[in-house]
């Protein structure tokens, strides 16, 4: 593409990255994994995470991308001094790796989609998880207007489509979040659920509660397979990216502590499990707005929010994929929508129809085709990404520290000090290497 286009405003930018950022990760998966391993242990790690890995490997992507110009399929080559093909081929996995994540995360859309009609219409007596996952006709009719909707509003222009879409979702979304988080406060076990969520018992920090808060930090922030690259790309240079990048994760931090806010307080004032995994989200907040005065309304307002949210990141990544495959193959904005809308929608039917048609356990049993998927985007590509970007902008067989520096500091605000070398070059490869190499080995294969 010769001429690149362009997002409109900073807030935009800042709006579709959060956005991209903000998603199931934060209201969907973070609650779930939050109360499986132990909630206030697992939020001190993960905000450890945050800051020591997230915080300078999504300075990194931003880098990058705003320095090539161009999408990740093509990006490494372009700023590698070698203009080696061996560091394109990370393009084409990063590639792979958004295609993958939508696998699973368009089918997940889906379901919040169909929880808000059925709460919208009224129908919420016979609504559960396990019923909904197992009827093939929802997931697939959910899943195609999921991809339909996304595709259609990437149709559009840059800045008439996609981004003035993002902005309404992502205010909406912090107004709803803010509105369910109050109420939930006033509920019975709002204390009791406060303490688990936000006081940390050090006893319960285990090795795999690390593995959980690193790979959760690297999913929440979609860092690792070139997805903020891509909007890194869309911006101008007046403002440094270290300050832009805190501003996405704080951003992304608050909807996902305030998911816990609505949730966990809920879970206690009505006996529920914490530890109900990805079903929490949908069972236990069901059940919670089917016993309160007013649960229509109230479980409509919080399942609308989270379409916003979910639809947020399905934008900002099909975008990603958009963009990728329009660089490779010169097609028009449509042209691509439609070809890609369509191969989400197939690969995507694998999850839609996994836990009823296409049976299929890759791991531990009750494991499915959604496992298979998040294993390797949360567990492999996100991580390893991340190693490459920390290795690929710090090192002169590659990019190189000055040159990012010099990309990263562009413009005003937060800059990047010449002490953060130590933790940019050597501290979060060394990190990630060890946490992924135990994750790996402590897996549940079976």
């Amino acid at each position: 593409m010769s001429n690149r286009e362009r997002l409109g405003s900073r807030l935009g930018f800042i709006m579709l990255s959060a956005g991209c950022a903000i998603g199931c990760g934060n209201v969907w998966k973070f609650p779930w994994m939050c109360g499986q391993f132990g909630g206030g242990s697992f939020m001190l790690v993960y905000l450890i995470c945050l800051v020591v890995l997230g915080l300078p490997v999504l300075t990194m992507e931003f880098a990058l991308g705003r320095a090539a110009q161009a999408s990740p399929v093509m990006m490494y080559r372009k700023m590698a001094k070698t203009h080696s093909d061996k560091w394109g081929i990370w393009g084409y996995i990063a590639l792979a790796g958004n295609i993958a994540l939508m696998a699973f995360y368009c089918v997940v859309t889906g379901w919040i989609i169909y929880y808000f009609f059925r709460f919208l219409t009224g129908y919420t007596a016979t609504l559960g998880f396990v019923p909904m996952i197992t009827n093939p006709a929802v997931n697939v009719i959910f899943l195609f207007v999921t991809v339909a909707a996304a595709f259609f509003i990437l149709s559009f222009n840059l800045q008439g489509g996609l981004e003035r879409v993002t902005k309404f979702m992502m205010t909406a979304l912090l107004v709803l979040m803010l509105i369910l988080a109050i109420h939930s406060l006033t509920l019975p076990g709002a204390k009791e659920g406060l303490a688990f969520y936000l006081v940390p018992d050090f006893s319960k920090i285990t090795g795999s509660v690390i593995v959980g808060a690193m790979n959760q930090a690297f999913f929440t922030l979609s860092v690792g397979m070139g997805s903020m690259a891509i909007f890194g790309s869309y911006i101008d240079k007046h403002h440094a990216l270290l300050g832009e990048a805190v501003n996405v994760i704080a951003l992304d931090t608050f909807v996902a502590v305030i998911a816990g806010l609505i949730m966990f307080p809920a879970c206690f004032s009505y006996g529920l499990e914490v530890n109900a995994g990805p079903s929490l989200l949908f069972d236990t907040m069901a059940a919670v707005f089917t016993n309160m005065a007013g649960g229509r309304i109230w479980g409509s307002i919080f399942f609308l929010f989270m379409v916003f949210a979910a639809m947020s990141t399905v934008l900002a990544v099909c975008e990603n994929i958009l963009a990728m495959v329009r660089e490779l193959t010169g097609w028009s904005r449509p042209k691509g929508c439609l070809i890609c809308g369509v191969g989400v929608f197939v690969l995507a039917l694998t999850t839609a129809l996994g836990n009823s048609v296409l049976h299929f356990q890759p791991f531990a049993e009750g494991s499915s085709w959604l496992d298979l998927w998040d294993f390797i985007v949360s567990t492999n590509i996100l991580p390893l990404g991340s190693l490459l970007l920390a290795v690929f902008c710090c090192n002169r067989f590659a990019w190189g520290w000055d040159e990012f520096v010099k990309e990263a500091n562009a413009g005003k605000g937060l800059k990047i000090q010449p002490w953060m070398q130590v933790l940019f070059r050597y501290i979060v490869p060394a990190i990630i290497v060890f946490i992924y190499v135990y994750g790996i080995a402590t897996f549940k294969w079976r």
